[in-house]
């Protein structure tokens, strides 16, 4: 085995939305500035938390969130408009690919509980399989809020509605090991206002 190909190569994708329009689900609940100021106190927590990794990329949905990024000094890759979650991850994963990742960690930035700590816990979920998937379950609706794959392309991307399952499903199908990480500092995303009652509960 070569020397490219026997060293590990850990990419953090941080996916972030552009603020104005983030968070449109809670509009019930809160007025457009509380939003858009939510969106990106959570998404400074994100970049944070991924910028201790040694390869860490911002998907950016926005040039707004492409000058966050680079304010906190992590690569960006500007996407502002991309149809979704998934087109935004796998031009992330792509780019990953392209400088030498061996393997990816895909995350939401979304979670306010999130830290560098509970990143790093996805990526030991994985253990040393050369070929593994694992996702970061979200509470309620399915969801997953990170998923770690070893290798990059170890299966198709699944972002959305029932999300965990899909995963899982599509791991199967290819005979690739799936860990599914039950961590309360991921579980917990800000799409609903439920969510919003469960963060203000947690504190």
């Amino acid at each position: 085995m070569g020397l490219a190909q026997s060293v590990k190569a850990t990419w953090v994708v941080v996916l972030v939305k552009d603020f104005d329009t983030a968070k449109q689900r809670l509009g019930p609940v809160l007025a457009p500035g509380a939003r858009r100021a939510l969106a990106l106190e959570n998404a400074e927590r994100a970049i944070r938390a991924a910028a201790g990794f040694e390869h860490c990329l911002v998907v950016a949905g926005s040039e707004e969130a492409r000058q966050l990024a680079d304010r906190l000094g992590t690569e960006v890759l500007l996407e502002a408009h991309p149809a979704g979650q998934n087109p935004a991850a796998r031009a992330g994963i792509m780019h990953a690919q392209r400088a030498g990742a061996t393997e990816v960690l895909v995350v939401s930035s979304d979670i306010p509980g999130v830290s560098a700590a509970s990143l790093q816990a996805v990526v030991e979920a994985a253990g040393t399989a050369t070929r593994v998937v694992v996702a970061a379950a979200a509470v309620g609706r399915g969801g997953t809020n990170a998923l770690f794959l070893r290798p990059p392309g170890a299966i198709d991307l699944h972002f959305g509605d029932d999300s965990l399952a899909k995963f899982e499903r599509d791991a199967r199908d290819r005979g690739v090991p799936f860990v599914v990480l039950e961590d309360t500092e991921l579980a917990l995303d800000l799409d609903e206002p439920s969510d919003l009652a469960l963060l203000e509960g947690s504190r």
